[in-house]
Parts: C-alpha cells; structure tokens; sequence
C-alpha cells in the first residue's frame, strides 16, 4: 500500500514538472515571438525606447527590492508556516518605505530627459507591479510553489505578449508603446491577482505581529553586499542601451534590443534548462563531501552549456537572414552585424556562469562579488575607447571583454578556492 502511494505521488511530482517547464517554455517563446513582431509592427525608433524603458525598469526594481528577498527566503525556510505571516509583513512595510524614497528620486530620470515624460505615468505604475509581482514568484519558489510561480511568470510575460501581438495586428491604432505598455500593466494586475489568491489558500498565519524593525535591519545588512555587486553588474545590462543612443541614435538602439532580445534567449534557455538543475545538485554534493558527484555535475553543466552554446549559434545564424527579410526594414538588415558580437558576449556570459556556480556552490560570495564589481569599469573603459574608433561596434565589444574579464577572475576563484578532491570534470 505504502510503495503504491509512494508511486502515485512520484508520477504526480514528475506530472508537475513537467507542466511546471511547458509553462516556462511557452513564456519564453511568447517573449521570443514578442520581440520580433514588435519590430515588425513599431518602427525602430519606439522599439529603441522599449528597450530603454524596459532596462531602465528592470534596474529599478533592484533599488525598491534591494534584493531582499534574499534574506527573506532563508527566514521563510527555517520558520514554521504560522509566523510567515509577521515575516511577509516585514518585507511589505520595507518596500512601501522604499517606495516613499526611490519614486520620487526616479522623477530624475524624466528630468534628466533620459525617457519622455509621457512615458512616466506607464514606467512607475510598472516599478510597483513588476516589483510585486517578481516578489510574489520569488516567495512561491521559496516554499516549494514551483508551479504558481510559473503561472505567475507566464501571466506577467507570456500572457500580454500574446494578446498585444494580436491586437496590433487585428487593429492598427493600437501599434504603439502606450497600448503595449498598457496591456503589460492589466497583465502584472492579474497576475498580483491571482497570487493573493493562492497566498490566501495556503493559510498563512501571522499577519498579526508587530513589525520587527531589528529583523528588518538584520536583512538589509545581509542583502546589502550581493545587491552593490548586482547592480554593478546589471549597470552594464542598462547604461548600454543608453550608451548606444548617445553613439549611434535611438532607432539603432532598436536595432540593439531586437538583436540582444534574440540573443538573450540562449541564457533563457540555459538558465531553465541547465543551471536551474545543476546547481542544487552541486550544493549538495559539496555539502555532503561527493566530489564524485560534484565533479559530474560539474561536467554536464559545462558539456550542456557548450552545447547549447554551439547549438544556438548555428542556428540562429543560418535563421537570422530570413527573420531580418520578414521584418522588412533596412535598419536591421544593415546592422545586422550587431548579433554576431552580442551573441559572443552572449556565450562569454553563459560560459563564465559555469565557474560561478561552481564558486556560489561553495558559498564564496565574495569572489563573485568582487568579479560583478571590477566588470563594471572594464566595460566603460574599453566601451569608451573603442567608441573612439568604432561607435557602432563600441558597446558589443565592451560587453565581450566585461563577460571574458568575468570567466577568467571565476575560473581563478574556482581553482584557489575548490578543494582537490573536488577540482576539475573528470570521471575518477
């Protein structure tokens, strides 16, 4: 009787998962088609200031967040359910007075004239919900939610794509920023929507404790480290964009976020596919003293991550001349030489998280610390002195050499830090 439910529930769970990565996959290829059918449908210009507006958000969020939900998973993981409550009530306190702090001051970005201000009304709405709603998967990954967490991500990213993209070609009045950005923000709506609903079905208790400001301070003196070396690193994801505008222009910057986007789509794959596997396998190995099975781990993340590399590559350039021909704008077509070297910066970014996982695995933050804080500056020195010679190209290769300086202070951290039983990928 015993072994029968035993099955039942692992056919269950396998059941689960696989339902769990279908949902991811389908939001990632809605992003993927998304993408493409904005530059077929918005001239470059405003898929230029997408691009802007959607990086410029996106590294906002670490500033309400302060990545606190680092700290905030860990405490849900070693408290019973019935005081999460008082904990999540903690964290909400934080970010309306994040909110009351950083809003404001983000007005710079408008009286900076870095975006339009007709833009302002959809770009804070976004920070909010984005924020909510990334909090929200964030807290359903931690106990053990996979699935909401997945329908949360599908109806923030995946869902609006779809319906946009159909409404624009249905009506051509609805081809510009303010309906896609409109419908981004019904999407985050019902996505926070059925989230409460869920965090309602799993009874959380608690609600009731008195805010516990020394907690609140304990987590940001924990989350504080990691968050500087994480927007430095991002810094980079967002300053090029900007960067690119202020060299070549905002339809060429259109032309960057198509190429990227598309490019991106490698570490989508890899992330979900590869690493989101391997590393929980590789924190356990080394915890359990297995550098058998940790060297193994070791191996397949690397062997995969070539592969998909090299997989990638070649198809995307083989399918790239024929997706540019059915955008049919000479812009992409004539720069088109702007994916071969974000593609390369691409595959430097997803080679150099192999010793990175192998590094956080071993808990030495500190080394991925200082690798995110050193890449900041190499990026604008060498953006800053080929863009004497080669606007165009200045950006790109600024992202290749931050990406290649990255693998190599891993791979050196990787190898002083990694005990020799556990050092390298070989079988015995």
């Amino acid at each position: 009787m015993q072994t029968s439910v035993q099955a039942l529930m692992k056919e269950h769970n396998a059941r689960v998962k696989l339902l769990n990565i279908s949902i991811r996959a389908i939001t990632l290829g809605c992003r993927f088609l998304f993408i493409f059918f904005l530059a077929k449908l918005l001239t470059p210009a405003e898929v230029g200031l997408y691009g802007l507006v959607t990086a410029t958000v996106a590294y906002s969020l670490y500033f309400v967040g302060l990545d606190f939900y680092t700290y905030t998973t860990r405490e849900l993981a070693s408290h019973p359910r019935f005081v999460w409550g008082g904990l999540l009530k903690n964290q909400i306190v934080l970010s309306l007075v994040l909110y009351a702090v950083v809003l404001p001051a983000l007005l710079l970005v408008f009286v900076s004239e870095m975006l339009p201000w007709e833009l302002a009304k959809w770009f804070f709405m976004l920070i909010v919900l984005e924020h909510i709603c990334q909090e929200l998967t964030r807290l359903f990954i931690a106990v053990s939610e996979q699935l909401s967490a997945s329908i949360v991500l599908f109806l923030r990213q995946g869902t609006w794509a779809i319906v946009i993209v159909l409404a624009m070609l249905y009506e051509e009045s609805l081809r510009n920023l303010d309906a896609v950005f409109a419908t981004w923000v019904m999407a985050c709506g019902i996505a926070i929507a059925f989230s409460v609903r869920k965090l309602r079905s799993m009874e959380v208790k608690g609600w009731s404790a008195r805010i516990d400001r020394e907690w609140i301070w304990r987590g940001i003196r924990i989350a504080l480290p990691l968050l500087i070396a994480t927007l430095a690193i991002r810094g980079i994801f967002t300053i090029d964009r900007y960067w690119v505008q202020w060299l070549a222009g905002l339809e060429i910057v259109g032309a960057y976020v198509l190429f990227i986007g598309l490019a991106s789509t490698l570490m989508s794959f890899l992330d979900a596919g590869v690493f989101s596997f391997a590393y929980p396998a590789m924190i356990a190995a080394y915890q359990r003293n297995e550098p058998q099975r940790y060297r193994k781990k070791m191996r397949e993340m690397l062997l995969l991550t070539l592969l998909f590399s090299f997989g990638f590559a070649v198809v995307s350039v083989v399918v790239l001349p024929y997706l540019l021909d059915w955008l049919g704008k000479d812009i992409y077509l004539q720069n088109q030489v702007l994916f071969y070297w974000l593609l390369l910066a691409t595959i430097l970014n997803a080679l150099g998280m192999v010793p990175h996982y192998a590094v956080y695995s071993q808990k030495r933050d500190r080394s991925i610390i200082q690798s995110h804080l050193a890449a900041l500056p190499v990026f604008i020195a060498v953006t800053a002195l080929v863009g004497i010679w080669k606007p165009l190209f200045a950006v790109p290769i600024g992202l290749c050499a931050s990406q290649l300086f990255i693998i190599f202070w891993k791979a050196r951290a990787y190898l002083q830090c990694t005990p020799r039983p556990f050092l390298g990928i070989a079988k015995a």
